[in-house]
């Protein structure tokens, strides 16, 4: 059954593929979805997706992307038939589309990795309607802007997910070093302040954070799998009662760091 009570936000670090063969993980994303009342509908933001203007994915079931490469061919055969969500899709076009801001839509970009691969663990049936919206920029206080905009979606029991990765250097992990070794300086130093700032409700110093934040350029150089955080960030900041970390943790020596908004 779903709900039309208000639904937090959430901001999680999804992984590549294999993450989805980590136990614990699959877990705590099960346990997670299970402690939150079932959403009416998902709308998801991955670092998978950029495309400006802001783009809506297809609203009917089609094809997932498999935005990878390289992995052993039961990666490629994962399904995931979410109902489309044409109603959201309506919703959300209400909410962000201005003169000065267009939308447009995309009705054959099913959903990637970033959404996928952690919906699977969370709602494995495939029941819950799912939207996905691409990130039309990387520009933190804009993306926290489209999230505030996005914010009256909640009192509608939409839940609004930012997927991300809370430290993602691809070329600095450790995978000689197996998945639970202890991380470098850099990803734990970073993990360390982003995780206080947060609590601490910091906004202005995580906007700022490529010079605010220890390691910044080594924890993310690009920027776009904290981006999500922004819009995340931005859809619960006005109603904001408490916020916490509910997955933490190294995956390669990757910060996989995630967040609860409500």
């Amino acid at each position: 059954m779903t709900t039309s009570s208000r639904q937090p936000v959430l901001y999680l670090s999804h992984g590549a593929p294999p993450l989805a063969d980590d136990q614990l993980w699959t877990r705590q994303l099960a346990d997670w979805a299970s402690a939150i009342d079932k959403p009416t509908a998902i709308l998801i933001v991955s670092a998978h997706w950029e495309a400006a203007p802001l783009t809506l994915g297809a609203t009917e079931t089609v094809p997932l992307v498999y935005d990878f490469g390289g992995f052993p061919e039961r990666y490629y055969q994962v399904k995931y038939p979410a109902p489309g969500a044409a109603e959201l899709a309506a919703k959300v076009r209400r909410l962000l589309r201005t003169p000065e801001t267009p939308i447009a839509d995309d009705p054959r970009r099913g959903l990637d990795h970033g959404a996928y691969v952690p919906l699977v663990e969370m709602y494995p049936g495939a029941d819950v309607p799912v939207l996905q919206i691409s990130m039309p920029t990387l520009e933190p206080a804009a993306l926290v802007d489209i999230g505030r905009r996005l914010a009256p979606l909640r009192d509608e029991g939409v839940l609004i997910v930012g997927s991300g990765f809370f430290t993602h250097n691809l070329h600095a992990m450790t995978p000689h070093l197996g998945p639970d070794h202890a991380p470098p300086s850099w990803s734990s130093e970073f993990d360390d302040w982003g995780d206080r700032a947060i609590e601490s409700g910091d906004f202005d110093s995580l906007i700022d954070f490529e010079r605010k934040a220890p390691a910044a350029r080594l924890a993310h150089p690009r920027t776009e799998h904290f981006a999500p955080l922004f819009v995340a960030l931005g859809a619960a900041v006005d109603t904001l009662r408490a916020r916490r970390s509910v997955i933490d943790g190294f995956w390669f020596g990757l910060a996989k760091r995630s967040w609860q908004f409500d």
